[in-house]
């Protein structure tokens, strides 16, 4: 039997999917997450604890414990466990994305400058200090101009300015989002924020596995929302893509060289792109699948297997060397859309799921905000209210189908101005 290490966070909505999809296919899941250390064993998984903040120790201490333990592949779950997957695999011999390529997908900065210097086209970008004055800062940006945090994922504190005095309040509540995660999350935050021009156009994302450095490209999704700012809050994905089969080629070119700039080689990677007549814009590449639920959205026909493939068993096969050489569409056309916070507050119910359910085409609603939970919508918030999934004969229909069971749900939210009437 494979056997997999399987590096997730605690709160991640994947982990439960890829413990099923290796059952699936038989290939045993060694589980390493960042749950408390002390504790043996508290979830009765036997998952190995790792620190996600100490990648070079926690690499270490796993690769110590599991030489000639038969592990055959590695996957990462969600951004911060990348790294110390990367060590991992490094210190086993195993075959993923190497730990310098991990460590900078994780720094938008660091991303911009390898992608310039690899000749693909960039904005203008700097980096900003927060200790410095927002005011006098502001006096040599070109606006419109996006406010970005460095390692935040999910358009968390990316923020479109477009004057002078934008730019100060930006900068402050960006400030103040950052101090938070550091006090809470005990990290060491870096103490500037990237500011870039703005780039218009419309956004797309490259769903691939890379194998030695060649991408297979597993799906191009079109985000139909505009996404001008001031906040970029995703929510409809759907694919395939309606661009021209020419701006297509161009997409996966782009990605391709992307990768190989920041040293990509082995592994899942999750692609986010503006195009425009200029070009291909790439955004930021991250070294992990598409985040989420959203990878239900994803089903494959392939030889040799008599049901669908989800992603999840797309990538465990090719981590245990077991790729299939051609994968296909389980259907013409799906999407997902990430259901936004509608607004600031304590969630108290939401109803109309039985009729966005029962719309034609959508295939599952999901909602994952609980009653009593606090709701916080971008550019501080970093999850959303839940999950619908549809299947169609096109993009269109799909589409259509998504934005009509959206428009079903009502979701009764408290907020703090209804507290205190």
């Amino acid at each position: 039997m494979p056997r997999l290490l399987l590096f997730a966070a605690t709160t991640g909505y994947q982990t439960t999917s890829f413990a099923a999809a290796a059952r699936s296919l038989s290939v045993d899941v060694v589980l390493a997450t960042d749950r408390c250390h002390i504790m043996e064993n508290p979830w009765g998984d036997n998952a190995l604890a790792v620190r996600f903040e100490d990648p070079e120790g926690s690499a270490a201490s796993l690769a110590e414990r599991l030489q000639g333990a038969g592990i055959d592949g590695v996957i990462a779950v969600a951004d911060r466990p990348t790294l110390v997957a990367a060590l991992t695999a490094e210190k086993l011999g195993l075959p993923w994305h190497p730990p310098h390529a991990a460590a900078v997908c994780r720094d938008k900065h660091k991303m911009r400058q390898l992608f310039s210097a690899a000749g693909l086209p960039v904005p203008s970008f700097r980096l900003i200090s927060l200790d410095g004055d927002p005011r006098q800062i502001s006096e040599s940006v070109e606006f419109p101009c996006v406010l970005k945090p460095l390692s935040l994922s999910g358009s968390r504190g990316v923020i479109r300015v477009n004057d002078r005095e934008e730019f100060v309040s930006a900068f402050a509540r960006i400030r103040k989002l950052l101090a938070a995660i550091t006090s809470h999350d005990s990290t060491d935050t870096p103490p500037s924020i990237q500011v870039e021009n703005y780039i218009p156009g419309r956004e797309f994302a490259v769903e691939g596995v890379l194998d030695h450095g060649h991408l297979a490209s597993l799906a191009i999704f079109d985000k139909p929302d505009p996404l001008e700012g001031p906040f970029f809050e995703e929510t409809i994905y759907v694919t395939p893509s309606r661009e021209t089969p020419e701006r297509q080629r161009e997409m996966l070119e782009t990605t391709s060289r992307a990768a190989l700039a920041l040293g990509l080689r082995n592994g899942p990677i999750h692609a986010e792109m503006r195009v425009n007549e200029q070009g291909v814009f790439m955004l930021e590449i991250a070294a992990r699948p598409i985040g989420g639920l959203c990878s239900r959205v994803l089903r494959f026909l392939a030889p040799g297997h008599s049901q669908t493939l989800s992603l999840e068993e797309v990538l465990i096969l090719h981590a245990t060397g077991q790729m299939p050489l051609h994968l296909t569409p389980a259907t013409p056309s799906s999407g997902v859309m990430m259901i936004p916070v509608p607004r600031a507050g304590i969630l108290q119910s939401v109803s109309g799921t039985e009729e966005a359910l029962s719309t034609p085409g959508i295939e599952d609603v999901i909602i994952t905000a609980r009653p009593g939970e606090k709701l916080t919508p971008l550019p501080e918030g970093a999850s959303y209210t839940g999950f619908l999934f549809a299947r169609g004969s096109d993009p269109g229909s799909v589409e259509e189908s998504l934005r009509r069971a959206h428009g079903a749900l009502r979701f009764d939210i408290l907020s703090a101005l209804d507290v205190l009437s």
